[in-house]
């Protein structure tokens, strides 16, 4: 029986335990939730790109703590969620969130701690790539690259001019953000440079804290080709957002690529991370998106694609448009290829030694810029003309062109030395052999015997003179 009685009490005091506290954890809960709230409300005060609307969002998380509506949250994690949906539901921001961060674990301060911690940033950087999952080559001489995110210049610079190099002889071009979630304003502004021959702004961005317009011009050069006038093709989804979404407004605003897909997920305002708290953190947008042609962004409506496609069809959809329209720029190419050359051919057929000398370099020069001739093409013709044609001062005047249009080419300034000397300018083609020799130390050419054993040549010509 006192055993019975014992168990009863006991029974009793634990159910008064477990309520008092119960009691006490809703009491913790009620004041933790309005300290929250507080913080958040300052931060977005003291930070958020709209101070009104900050205001009203204050107001409204304040409405709802008084009503009670946050009490039925238990934890960081639904309690987070709720307050994201709350503030969301006043400023619209789909920048703006809140998170429950990870328990902080004091981390072991061994070396192979430290080492293993290396090794799987290491990972991460190489598994991420810069954002860039892949690159191919599709049927029509279509460039394809799957982006994924865009890294910082410090990191991803290198990769990104590697990818590029790789679509640069492409006849069209697609780039799939459809799995990007943005990244780096800097490296939103690299890419677009490269689709772009001429300055053009095509960004800003206000900051609330500074009072201030940063201006996101085209680049005068990149690492690489640029590819100003190719047709480009941007695939987008719900899932494409922030830096993805400004690269593809960038694009469609300036009339330079056609957008194919589904309306993105309509984030323009970047910030930073915050703590609320040891538990909580949430991202601020401390700035905004300024379009110099729509004076506005896409903040909440998205980046509306200019062709509407079902997610299933937007990959096949994309690559029909730019198989049609690398056929069409094939053709226009040839067009304009053909008319250069046609240019170039009616000079050369009239040259006159010492008056056209600089005709055919204009000439020569505009079928480089239009990446008609390389280096290597413009050598050739010149020893064509030598050797075939048998016109030697009208291929030193091809050779002389090359070596001005290439002045870091220790091949170029030696083929015109060769000319030179050919013709019995042996000074000139001395200078010319000389400054081959220079240039191939320099950049350490795996020719550089050679190019010595040209300018001895030209050295004991002179020396018989």
């Amino acid at each position: 029986m006192k055993t019975t009685i014992r168990l009863s009490i006991l029974f009793i005091a634990l159910l008064l335990n477990i309520s008092l506290c119960k009691a006490q954890e809703t009491s913790y809960t009620k004041e933790y939730q309005e300290k929250v709230i507080q913080s958040i409300s300052q931060l977005m005060n003291d930070f958020y790109v709209f101070p009104e609307v900050a205001k009203l969002t204050k107001e409204h998380l304040k409405a709802q703590l008084l009503d009670g509506y946050f009490d039925q949250f238990e934890n960081d994690e639904t309690l987070a969620v709720a307050l994201t949906k709350s503030v969301q539901a006043i400023n619209k921001d789909k920048h703006m969130r809140i998170w429950s961060n990870q328990p902080y674990v004091t981390p072991e301060k061994s070396q192979e701690r430290m080492f293993e911690e290396h090794l799987a940033r290491i990972d991460r950087s190489r598994e991420g790539n810069a954002g860039f999952k892949s690159v191919k080559i599709l049927d029509g001489n279509v460039g394809y690259i799957d982006l994924r995110g865009f890294a910082g210049l410090e990191s991803g610079k290198e990769i990104a001019d590697a990818y590029m190099k790789l679509v640069s002889r492409t006849d069209a071009i697609i780039i799939d953000l459809s799995k990007n979630g943005g990244g780096s304003p800097s490296m939103v502004q690299y890419l677009c440079s490269y689709f772009f021959n001429q300055k053009l702004l095509l960004n800003s961005l206000y900051w609330r804290e500074e009072n201030k317009i940063q201006e996101f011009w085209t680049l005068d050069e990149v690492g690489g080709l640029k590819i100003y006038d190719v047709p480009l093709f941007i695939m987008t989804s719900e899932r494409t957002f922030s830096g993805a979404e400004e690269f593809s407004y960038n694009m469609q605003t300036q009339k330079r690529a056609t957008i194919v897909g589904q309306t993105t997920g309509g984030g323009a305002n970047p910030g930073l991370s915050m703590r609320i708290n040891e538990n909580l953190s949430v991202f601020i947008p401390t700035g905004k998106a300024i379009n110099p042609i729509t004076k506005t962004n896409w903040e909440g409506v998205g980046v509306i694609p200019d062709l509407a496609t079902t997610v299933e069809d937007t990959y096949n959809k994309t690559l029909d448009l730019a198989q049609d329209a690398a056929e069409a720029y094939k053709e226009k190419r040839n067009k304009k290829y053909t008319q250069l050359f046609t240019d170039l051919s009616n000079q050369l057929d009239h040259y006159t030694v010492g008056e056209t000398d600089d005709i055919i370099f204009e000439k020569l020069k505009k079928c480089q810029e239009a990446n008609l001739f390389n280096e290597g093409d413009i050598n050739n013709l010149g020893y064509d003309y030598l050797i075939t044609y048998k016109k030697p001062k009208l291929a030193e005047s091809i050779l002389r062109a090359n070596a001005i249009l290439y002045p870091n080419s220790a091949n170029a300034f030696d083929s015109y030395g060769e000319l030179l000397m050919i013709n019995g300018d042996l000074e000139d083609s001395h200078k010319n052999y000389q400054r081959a020799v220079d240039i191939a130390v320099a950049n350490e050419d795996r020719n550089l015997e050679l190019f010595q054993k040209n300018l001895e040549t030209i050295k004991q010509k002179l020396k018989h003179k």
